[in-house]
């Protein structure tokens, strides 16, 4: 097969195995893995294991790398430095030495099954210590989960995790050494990390900073981009070059440009090589994965699921709880956290280079990380039932939390309830007040609760995409629902829930941009407030007053605009940067200026039937320079500049009326 097929075959079993992760509502990553198992020798053998392929799979743990230093930073550690520091830090020690003496002991007591030296465990434990961030952060992020108590303790153990990635990158590869040179080749990597990082982070994010400022000065985003790989792989180079992993040196390097002000621009442009390659580093380990063997000796599959998914789920359960978390936090923090990680099939796969995994074990080993990847969105689905049938004080706390709803609204009538407490949430309710409307509103910070509940605001602890939280709140008795939060996902289940129970309550939603307006008003949505047509409105609006149109025209002009639902302003001229697959799908404006051998001049506008094409006529400029009203339903004529809103292909097709007839 030549390189072009085999970049053809990837780059298709990639793209399938994608569309069916997203049909099925998985992670992408799923999809690598599952593709790398089809494709790969061991099943439809039609790509091979090379060590091209696997170079450029490397490359994608490098970008990884990159990008967790670049989310790498002080003030984050710092807020988070309970869960970090606390429960993340004794979660990953804690299952490095009890997976590490249990690996041992079974080794022990079943030698034929099971044949394992305290290096090939020790390097298998830091495996096992890993979560999948990618999944994790992807279905709390879709479940309103991020700011929840859980959430908050989920994502500082994960966040530990990538930093303990550091350490066991650099302790793997000195565990493949001969005995008798062991303990010194860990103090000599140790100290070349030491020195290495030391003297890199001494001095520099001076350097960086000025390096890019320099590069960020030619405005060139060519020469910026180039510079981002330049850096990432050379700093990646200098660290193996050491002796030490390509990883550790990208590591190095979001670390030094996380502390700049370039951290977000960087972040951006680096994302489309992380996400591909990271894509193939992950076909690559399905490559390896034999199933043939695993078949065979399924219950040591069985055993090697069961058991690392059983200890992490007790262990992270148990440590939750020790750091202060109820009984149903707890166990919903195990429930998130009990399956492999993308960062443990980086340590496995380095263990492998390195020999310590033997070869009989590598495929149950990839079988089991990836059946506990594969169960985990099912998991966190049901994770609320779960713990609701386990844990029965947790039945109590939900009733306590809706109580305390059902008493801040028991006296409401004809009010309003506010979904999501931020700044928006609050503006909102200052303005209420202003008013002696009532008002109650639901968020899942409990910090941003226990403060604004202090101060006499009218806030309590709920989640609101949960119909029992709007009931308790009064949704019946409401005289409209607020979701402030801009997240459509979220939105739509409030809508659900609202629609379902109160269809009379009016529901306003907040919106960053007007690309799911029709979703959203379809789902129930009374008004939807898009941020940027907004701040179009008010940019406008102080520019006519500077120039010196009166205070009560303007004023005219943007409610007219407000009463007419944003109709001029929901299309835009579209320029190159916003070629993307989304922006391509939307409402956009178009300017035509007809030739004189247009096929539609002479006629109306109204026999064209553009409006029957999905297309509307915003405006019509004479050659001259006259503005006539399109409502008027003019005739046409050689030199007519009209502008025209409609999605792509609806203007394409109006453009070929307009100049074939």
């Amino acid at each position: 097969m030549t390189s072009l097929e085999l970049t053809l075959l990837y780059l298709l079993a990639a793209v399938l195995g994608v569309v069916l992760c997203r049909f099925l509502r998985l992670p992408a990553m799923l999809g690598y893995l599952v593709v790398g198992v089809v494709i790969g020798p061991n099943a439809l053998a039609l790509a091979q294991d090379s060590a091209d392929v696997r170079h450029l799979g490397e490359f994608g743990v490098v970008f990884l790398m990159f990008v967790i230093g670049l989310e790498f930073n002080l003030s984050k550690l710092r807020a988070m430095r309970a869960h970090v520091f606390g429960l993340g830090l004794s979660q990953v020690v804690l299952t490095v030495v009890l997976g590490t003496i249990g690996s041992l002991l079974f080794a022990w007591a079943a030698p034929g099954f099971w044949r394992m030296s305290w290096q090939s465990a020790l390097a298998l434990s830091g495996a096992l210590a890993m979560s999948s961030t990618a999944i994790v952060v992807k279905m709390m992020a879709d479940r309103l989960e991020m700011d929840s108590e859980h959430g908050k303790r989920v994502m500082g153990v994960l966040l530990f995790q990538d930093l303990a990635v550091v350490p066991l990158l650099v302790l793997i590869p000195a565990l493949g050494s001969p005995p008798e040179e062991l303990l010194r080749e860990i103090g000599y990597a140790l100290l070349k990390a030491s020195i290495l990082i030391a003297l890199l982070l001494v001095g520099g994010q001076r350097v960086m900073r000025w390096w890019l400022t320099m590069v960020a000065r030619r405005k060139s985003e060519e020469l910026f981009i180039l510079n981002m790989l330049l850096i990432t792989l050379g700093l990646a180079w200098l660290t193996e070059l050491a002796g030490l992993s390509l990883a550790l040196g990208a590591f190095i390097a979001g670390m030094l440009i996380s502390e700049t002000e370039f951290k977000h621009q960087v972040e951006a442009d680096i994302r489309p090589f992380h996400d591909v390659l990271l894509g193939l580093f992950f076909i690559t380990v399905g490559m390896l994965l034999d199933w043939r063997p695993v078949f065979e000796r399924w219950p040591l599959v069985l055993l090697m699921v069961s058991v690392p998914v059983g200890f992490k789920l007790l262990l992270v359960t148990a440590l939750a709880k020790v750091f202060g978390a109820t009984t149903g936090v707890s166990l919903r923090t195990g429930l998130y956290l009990a399956q492999a990680g993308e960062f443990g099939f980086v340590l496995l796969t380095m263990a492998q280079q390195e020999r310590l995994v033997p070869p009989t074990l590598i495929n149950p080993i990839l079988a089991s990380m990836v059946i506990s990847m594969l169960a985990t969105p099912f998991i966190i689905q049901w994770s609320n039932r779960i713990v609701m049938k386990v844990v029965a004080s947790e039945w109590l706390m939900q009733s306590l939390q809706m109580t305390t709803i059902a008493r801040r609204s028991i006296n409401a009538n004809k009010h309003v309830i506010i979904c999501g407490y931020g700044r928006c949430g609050q503006n909102l309710a200052r303005m209420l007040e202003q008013e002696n409307i009532p008002y109650i509103a639901l968020d899942l910070d409990p910090d941003r609760v226990r403060q604004a509940a202090a101060a006499g605001d009218s806030v309590v602890f709920g989640d609101a995409s949960r119909l029992q939280a709007l009931i308790a709140a009064g949704l019946g008795r409401a005289s409209a629902l607020v979701i402030t939060y801009l997240d459509v996902p979220g939105a739509l289940k409030v809508l659900a829930s609202a629609r379902g129970h109160a269809p009379n309550v009016p529901v306003i939603v907040r919106t960053q941009d007007d690309f799911d307006l029709e979703r959203l008003q379809q789902a129930g949505a009374t008004e939807v407030v898009p941020e940027t047509l907004e701040s179009s409105l008010m940019l406008a609006s102080h520019a006519l007053a500077l120039v010196g149109v009166p205070m009560r025209r303007v004023l005219r002009l943007v409610q007219a605009q407000r009463d007419a639902r944003y109709n001029l302003l929901r299309g835009y001229f579209h320029g190159s940067d916003d070629d993307t697959l989304h922006e391509r799908e939307q409402e956009r404006l178009s300017t035509i200026t007809l030739p004189s051998e247009a096929g539609a001049l002479g006629r109306v506008l109204s026999h064209l039937r553009l409006a029957e094409e999905g297309v509307r006529v915003v405006s019509l400029r004479r050659s001259n320079g006259r503005i006539v009203d399109a409502a008027s339903d003019p005739s046409l004529e050689d030199g007519d500049t009209l502008v025209l809103s409609g999605r792509p292909e609806p203007l394409a097709m109006a453009e070929e009326i307009l100049l074939k007839g």
